[in-house]
């Protein structure tokens, strides 16, 4: 499949089959990851493959908290009706984390140290090209509280929990959201 086409087609996935991802495509996921670009190439990531429906229960159950938490706080009314189902429903989910104290030279700069979270970003956006490209449909979560995902995951007080990718079959098809022309997003100075 064409790249570009493969970034124009890509989607958000929220409803998945149960069918099993199979480890050999998972392993291609991630070594697509670990071929992103990051600053003086620290490689800032790891990642947690869980598959474990007690886990997956127990991140969703804790997403529906956050949400509570969010809404209270916001006010947004699609907070209260974001659902995320999807969380117990994907067969993989991929915790992304990301290691601070390989963010690069941006430390020493004004409002810098987030090398590190971009990398793993980039990190992120691979595994989802590459799970379409095997057919597999992701979703890029990060509505989570951080200190509960350390807990439930053991993840070391320094690091921080970025990202959980659903994966899985897509159940449905879906339709291309809206984008904005480049031309109304770019500036060329020339």
């Amino acid at each position: 499949m064409d790249i570009f086409t493969t970034i124009k087609e890509r989607r958000s996935c929220r409803k998945f089959l149960s069918d099993p991802v199979s480890e050999d495509a998972i392993e291609k996921i991630l070594n697509a990851a670990v071929w992103a670009p990051s600053a003086a190439n620290n490689q800032p990531w790891e990642f947690i493959v869980v598959t474990n429906n007690d886990i997956k229960k127990n991140i969703f159950s804790e997403s529906e908290k956050c949400k509570k938490v969010l809404y209270e706080k916001s006010g947004w009314k699609w907070v209260d009706r974001y659902q995320v189902g999807f969380l117990e429903e994907a067969p993989v989910i991929i915790v992304v984390i990301g290691d601070p104290k390989k963010t690069g030279a941006d430390m020493f700069l004004e409002g810098g140290g987030l090398a590190y979270q971009h990398a793993c970003a980039a990190a992120t956006q691979n595994m989802l090209l590459a799970a379409y490209a095997l057919g597999l449909g992701t979703l890029w979560f990060t509505l989570f509280d951080k200190a509960t995902m350390r807990k439930i995951f053991s993840i070391d007080a320094e690091k921080e929990p970025l990202a959980l990718i659903c994966l899985g079959k897509p159940a449905t098809a879906f339709n291309p959201p809206p984008r904005k022309d480049v031309k109304e997003v770019t500036v060329y100075l020339r």
